[in-house]
């Protein structure tokens, strides 16, 4: 009798496993994607890679990405989209050089104006969209050139700068090592353990609360894979970070955006309504939700973290320039894409943009040292969101 029962639940188990990773297979995808890249970048590269000083450069270089990739998602997870982000970006780059370095307004000042100036930006862009029922790919073309157009005005076709030393280390320094380790950042280290155990606990508790409620969860091996995986990296990268000058300033910028954005998607009533909105507008509507004013907050946030992501490109360069932010909008969506989230809303996980952004971020910096050129890297990350899209097409015919 009980060799009975465990051959039919064996069967049984490996069919709820099988059938748990078609509903998720692009969000396991896109996590093993990532690792398949890093790895063959680092064995085309011989090892180059994951060196610290490069991985301190693979985070810099794609934090501004990461910021607006993490505004952007709730952009098209509430089933609009925000092409004006690059311009808008390089705007408060401008904006933030004419008031600290021509007008001499000190750093903390000028970035709460910036903010708050990419904030209406992007509520005014917001209003257009939410109110008047302008299609958001209009709108924020619109808003592309004329923002481009502003930050000309702006520069009057120079680059300005350099910044504050106090500002610049918003981007190019390092978080202190209070802990005072000899040849190792023992600070950045314990921050990097402390973040793979905090994300492991919310998993276990996460879970908890799901099987509380009866809901469907994770098959256990999954649910241990996964977590092993994602705290394992984190502590190896930091790791290795460790070795060299410790966890940029900037990383904690994202860390914290990144957390909290996962929260308010997950677990607030305010995201919860956000993907109602984008997955069936008039029934979120009928159910009470207020979709426009919805709508219009979505792009008041974008609109601000692209203000963020102009500051942090802004003191990275040490000066603002022309180009600044120029086709940046098409990086920023082509991660969230990659990312997971679905053309018709309603889908997307904030830290499956961020993976999505790093994927493309390696991509970048792996071509690079190999010294692919920069027609062949656009090529292939053209091809890299295609596939990704083809692939979103795909499972939703394969649902329907």
């Amino acid at each position: 009798m009980t060799t009975e029962i465990s051959t039919t639940q064996a069967p049984s188990r490996r069919s709820a496993s099988f059938d748990f990773l078609k509903t998720h297979v692009r969000e396991y995808g896109i996590l093993f994607a990532l690792i398949a890249i890093m790895a063959f970048f680092q064995i085309a590269t011989d090892g180059i890679l994951l060196r610290p000083v490069n991985l301190t450069n693979l985070v810099l270089q794609n934090s501004y990405i990461v910021i607006m990739a993490v505004g952007m998602l709730m952009v098209i997870v509430s089933g609009h989209i925000d092409l004006s982000v690059g311009s808008v970006m390089g705007f408060i780059g401008a904006l933030s050089a004419v008031l600290m370095v021509n007008m001499g307004i000190p750093y903390i000042p000028t970035a709460i104006i910036c903010l708050a100036v990419g904030a209406t930006i992007g509520a005014m862009q917001g209003y257009w969209i939410a109110y008047w029922r302008i299609p958001s790919f209009i709108v924020t073309l619109a808003g592309m050139l004329v923002f481009k157009g502003m930050m000309m005005v702006l520069l009057k076709g120079q680059s300005i700068g350099p910044f504050p030393n106090e500002f610049r280390a918003i981007s190019s320094g390092f978080i202190p090592d209070v802990l005072g380790g000899d040849g190792l950042h023992l600070t950045s280290l314990v921050l990097g353990i402390l973040t793979a155990a905090a994300i492991v606990a919310m998993g276990v508790m996460a879970r908890n609360k799901e099987k509380k409620h009866g809901i469907p969860d994770e098959p256990f091996p999954f649910f241990v894979a996964r977590n092993v995986l994602v705290a394992g990296a984190i502590v190896y990268l930091t790791y290795l970070l460790a070795t060299s000058r410790g966890l940029p300033n900037v990383f904690i910028i994202m860390a914290l955006l990144i957390g909290g954005y996962s929260f308010i998607a997950k677990h607030t009533t305010i995201g919860r309504r956000v993907y109602a909105v984008g997955g069936n507008q008039k029934a979120a509507k009928l159910s009470g939700i207020n979709s426009e004013r919805l709508t219009f907050l979505v792009f008041a946030n974008m609109g601000m973290l692209a203000a963020l992501a102009g500051l942090v490109f802004a003191a990275r360069l040490n000066m603002a320039t022309p180009k600044a932010g120029e086709t940046f909008e098409l990086d920023v969506i082509a991660a969230v894409f990659i990312g997971g989230a679905s053309m018709a809303g309603g889908v997307g996980t904030v830290v499956g943009a961020v993976i999505g952004a790093f994927i493309m971020g390696v991509m970048n910096n792996g071509m690079s040292i190999m010294g692919i050129g920069i027609d062949w890297q656009q090529m292939i990350k053209g091809l890299v969101l295609l596939a990704a899209v083809i692939f979103d097409v795909y499972n939703k015919n394969k649902a329907g």
